[in-house]
């Protein structure tokens, strides 16, 4: 048996490689809420949108709302369950300025802090809560106005890839249902399809990156909603690879991080349209001093979508080559990717509703 055979018998490599049948089991279980969604948004009255989660799910929750915040034109944060358990004045509006959209995301259901943070805020008459999960029979399922159940994105793994970008997926419809935009969400459709070119044509690109152990630090840039992507891609070099790894937005790297930068550091780069041109100075910048640059977007790029959809929706294209990245470097260092070192798939702890 070859090294390729071995590395690919993990069940992180099976669930990186089949992610856009979740996708499809995304957009399919968002459909099906639809009415219960535009219903929510027509009577809630809201003022403002809170994006939750947990790890990889609180950087979900950045990237969407970014997203629905330029996409919806109303104000929204993402903000980490254990934020909202411990300091809840320190996010939510006072009542007088009006009702609150909760949209709670996790893979399993069950993680404490989220489970608590959507109970104490329907306690407290804040407003209305969407879940987003994996689980539809989780309690956080459970207690929700509305639930997005998405069973196709679950995992053994611990590390969170296919879940998160199922998960992704469904939020990005959500905001383009909530917000109306209907040629959004039908041009949705095509991403299965050019997620599984992108699988087949860029592994082995991203298995020659990822097994570059000449590399010892990985810089993730993105800006906007991309933002939140680069903060999980690098969780993910992380969790699996025990590599120093850290996200930052593109302007920002160059505010002291840049000093780091040296030959065995690879700066990625998670390339807009609209910013393009000065994001990729950046990129270059980088490769002056001496860093090994590498770039994703939608032409003209290390991996190129060539996807043909609009920017809005197409954001998790980012996320299956540089999943593989870490999985090919975490089985070159002879470590377990599906088990990574001191991590459960759910947090639980003891906490109470206040």
């Amino acid at each position: 048996m070859n090294s390729n055979s071995v590395a690919e018998n993990f069940a992180t490599y099976h669930e990186i490689v089949t992610q856009t049948d979740a996708w499809q089991g995304a957009l399919t279980a968002v459909a099906n809420q639809t009415p219960a969604l535009r219903k929510l948004w027509r009577n809630g009255n809201y003022s403002n949108i809170v994006f939750t989660g947990c790890g990889s799910t609180y950087y979900l929750s950045l990237a969407a709302a970014a997203l629905g915040q330029t996409t919806m034109g109303i104000p929204a944060k993402g903000v980490p369950g254990g934020e909202l358990y411990l300091y809840p004045q320190a996010t939510y509006v006072p009542a007088a300025l009006g009702r609150t959209l909760l949209v709670a995301i996790s893979r399993s259901g069950t993680t404490t802090e989220t489970v608590v943070a959507a109970e104490n805020f329907k306690k407290h008459e804040r407003g209305d809560v969407i879940v987003i999960t994996n689980y539809g029979e989780s309690p956080l399922a459970q207690g929700a106005d509305v639930a997005i159940a998405i069973p196709e994105g679950q995992e053994v793994s611990v590390a969170q890839t296919r879940s998160f970008s199922s998960m992704y997926v469904a939020v990005t419809a959500l905001i383009m249902t909530l917000a109306g935009r209907e040629e959004l969400l039908t041009s949705m459709a095509g991403l299965p399809a050019v997620g599984q070119k992108l699988i087949t044509q860029f592994a082995t690109l991203a298995r020659t990156l990822g097994r570059n152990l000449d590399l010892d630090r990985f810089y993730f840039l993105g800006s906007g909603p991309r933002y939140g992507l680069a903060c999980e891609v690098n969780l993910k070099m992380k969790e699996m690879t025990l590599t120093h790894s850290e996200p930052f937005h593109f302007f920002e790297f160059r505010h002291g991080p840049m000093s780091m930068v040296t030959e065995s550091a690879a700066v990625i780069g998670l390339l807009s349209d609209e910013n393009r041109a000065r994001e990729t100075a950046v990129l270059q910048e980088m490769a002056e001093l001496g860093g090994l640059t590498f770039s994703l977007a939608e032409n003209d790029a290390d991996v190129s979508f060539k996807s043909g959809l609009p920017e809005a929706v197409r954001n998790v294209l980012y996320l299956p080559i540089l999943q593989l990245v870490a999985y090919f470097r975490s089985t070159s260092k002879g470590l377990n990717p599906d088990r990574p070192s001191n991590l459960t798939a759910v947090v639980e702890l003891d906490l109470l509703t206040n």
